[in-house]
């Protein structure tokens, strides 16, 4: 068996303690405010994901397969928001979230550990969540526009349009039920 040399030891111990660098024309200080805005939105993200699926999980009514069917599509448009918003974090020489504890110290969508909630409760929750990720979204491509990071700007476009879809959908679901 064929060992290292010194000095390739010391080059893998050397890229082992190095912190992860990903070259980008940004400064420092736009990595960092863009970052922590993404990656609060990130933990927000999976937040609302859960909870979406938790309330797709405990739906029942009569409209059940209508809001069953609805509130997986909305999860899975949530998840898939997530690879691409690390990888973007990544993208401009950012550290994302780790962990679920680590979600949990970014996140502002509260949590919904309720035994039982009545569905027009669920989809009133739900249409306020997304609206204030709406916001949030709008906020963070803010920080972008400051930075003229153009590319997370364009991403973040995309994803409030999504979120006005989900809020729409929800918000119409809620005002039919006050008729």
């Amino acid at each position: 068996m064929k060992r290292n040399s010194p000095t390739k030891t010391s080059e893998l111990l050397h890229e082992r303690a190095a912190p992860l660098a990903t070259p980008t024309d940004l400064t420092r200080s736009a990595t960092k405010d863009i970052a922590g805005a993404i990656n609060a939105i990130l933990a927000d993200v999976f937040a609302l994901y859960l909870k979406t699926k938790n309330f797709h999980w405990h739906m029942s009514g009569r409209h059940f397969r209508d809001y069953h069917l609805l509130l997986d599509e909305h999860g899975d448009q949530l998840f898939a928001m997530t690879d691409p918003i690390a990888e973007r974090i990544r993208k401009i020489g950012g550290g994302t979230i780790k962990s679920i504890g680590h979600i949990a110290r970014l996140q502002r969508v509260l949590d919904n550990d309720a035994e039982y909630v009545d569905p027009p409760d669920m989809i009133a929750e739900l249409a306020e969540d997304n609206k204030t990720l709406a916001g949030r979204l709008r906020e963070a491509h803010n920080v972008c526009d400051e930075h003229r990071d153009v590319a997370t700007a364009s991403l973040i476009e995309v994803w409030i349009d999504e979120t006005e879809r989900r809020t729409w959908f929800l918000s119409e679901i809620k005002r039919g039920r006050q008729q």
